[in-house]
């Protein structure tokens, strides 16, 4: 099963990741990061293929992608 980590810290909430994500799996959580940033989070990551677009769109390399 293929699922993504988002390093919290690094995420600036851009949400690149939300809009090519083909399957709608990310959002920008609620909680803040100590940036004061809204981090993304995977929801269903068992619907998750793997597909890598949401770390290929960060700009800040906060994703990676376990296949």
């Amino acid at each position: 099963m293929a699922h993504i980590e988002v390093n919290d810290e690094v995420c600036k909430g851009c949400g690149l990741c939300v809009t090519a994500c083909p399957f709608k799996l990310i959002e920008l959580g609620t909680k803040l990061n100590s940036k004061g940033y809204n981090p993304a989070v995977q929801n269903n990551p068992e619907k998750c293929v793997g597909c890598t677009l949401c770390g290929k769109m960060c700009p800040d390399n906060a994703i990676k992608v376990f296949k």
